[in-house]
């Protein structure tokens, strides 16, 4: 919850972002899903490599799970050859940088005062990239703050991204995942309402269950951690659907 000290974000600003954040909780907090559902302009590709690059390298090494989530981005948006060479070369870059100038991501910050939605979106990708390891520590939060700010998008979007997996997925890695118990809260996990059709519910469960179904993760070279999270929202998917259709079920 924000504070009173903090300012609200301008309204076109803000329901583009509860949007997206909708769209993420029902990929299973999986950016690179996200990504490919939604899309993300070419124009976004140089930055977010880079800024990805840099905030990895926060605490002076670059691990494992920061490259496979890099290349999980990259099928993500069908790039090419000379288009996946091109993202681990900004990628290699922002390794190398040890502060942000201002250049950077200028296109972004001229354009997210018109369209925010593409900023939104790489905010977002840095944000989950800064907490691969989970929980991130303050030299990666800081660098995510710190290339967000540079993307033309105020900090709080930062807070309230982190705060998002924050609720949905370091609390659930630490104590595994919360299983529906009444009918608002199946509705909540399946992102329906209680007065949605129960074909309407069916068809949305399935599209939540096809985004992180095994053979789907499996093409994706997520980290332990992701496919665990993975799996404990599809486990969710099932206990919520399970549940709605008891109500449902004829007397």
């Amino acid at each position: 919850m924000k504070t009173t000290s903090t300012p609200p974000l301008p309204a076109r600003l803000e329901s583009a972002f509860a949007d997206l954040l909708r769209e993420l909780s029902s990929c299973g907090h999986q950016a690179s899903t996200l990504v490919e559902r939604a899309k993300l302009p070419g124009r976004c590709r140089k930055p977010l490599f880079f800024f990805l690059g840099y905030i990895a390298k926060a605490d002076g090494r670059v691990m494992e799970a920061d490259i496979r989530y890099a290349e999980s981005l990259m099928k993500a948006l069908a790039l090419s050859g000379r288009q996946r060479k091109k993202a681990i070369e900004q990628f290699q870059k922002g390794k190398e940088s040890s502060e942000l100038r201002s250049h950077r991501g200028l296109w972004n910050r001229l354009s997210t005062a018109v369209s925010p939605g593409p900023a939104l979106k790489t905010a977002i990708c840095l944000c989950h990239g800064a907490q691969v390891l989970g929980q991130p520590g303050k030299a990666r939060r800081y660098r995510c703050e710190d290339a967000i700010d540079h993307l033309g998008l105020p900090v709080a979007v930062s807070d309230d991204i982190f705060e998002s997996y924050a609720s949905k997925v370091w609390i659930r890695s630490a104590g595994g995942p919360t299983k529906p118990t009444t009918y608002e809260q199946a509705c909540q996990v399946l992102g329906v309402t209680r007065r949605d059709s129960l074909d309407h519910v069916k068809r949305t469960y399935r599209k939540r269950v096809s985004a992180c179904h095994p053979d789907k993760l499996a093409q994706q070279e997520l980290t332990p951690s992701e496919l665990a999270t993975a799996k404990d929202q599809l486990q969710r998917y099932q206990q919520a659907w399970e549940l709605i259709k008891q109500r449902h079920r004829p007397l």
